[in-house]
């Protein structure tokens, strides 16, 4: 959800279901002034065995926002989004990528897939993203 839904993040989940207490424990433990960067998502998927969409859930029903994505794509203050075209796109990525689509666009998980596989950074995979125009989405938190 965009910054201007602050506050309602819970509405696009069902009603009467709370978040995971555990989950939700270490979510309050490590956010600061209403915000959890990615990775310390990220950190809290790993440490419970959980998915990063159990965790994303959890963040929207606590009203908690996301910051600092890990593909560069928003939650830096004043820069917002800080990742940058990458020139030129390196043919095997690029490949990569267009292989993983669905509907024209990237999945986060995907990105991260690639990046994993490839042992190259997160955010070389969004920076090769932004130059061949296409969008990473969704959010395995949910943000987008």
């Amino acid at each position: 959800m965009t910054h201007s839904n602050a506050g309602r993040y819970a509405d696009k989940h069902a009603p009467g279901r709370g978040p995971d207490e555990k989950i939700a424990a270490a979510v309050r433990s490590k956010a600061r002034e209403g915000e959890l960067a990615c990775a310390d998502a990220e950190r809290i998927s790993l440490e419970h065995g959980t998915a990063m969409a159990a965790v994303g859930r959890t963040l929207d029903l606590l009203e908690v926002r996301i910051n600092r994505c890990q593909l560069g794509l928003f939650g830096y203050a004043t820069e917002g989004k800080t990742v940058l075209p990458e020139n030129p796109v390196i043919p095997e990525i690029e490949k990569e990528i267009r292989s993983r689509l669905s509907e024209g666009k990237l999945p986060c998980a995907a990105a991260w897939a690639i990046a994993a596989e490839k042992k190259i950074p997160r955010m070389k995979v969004s920076s090769a993203c932004e130059a061949l125009k296409i969008k990473i989405k969704p959010c395995q938190l949910g943000a987008f």
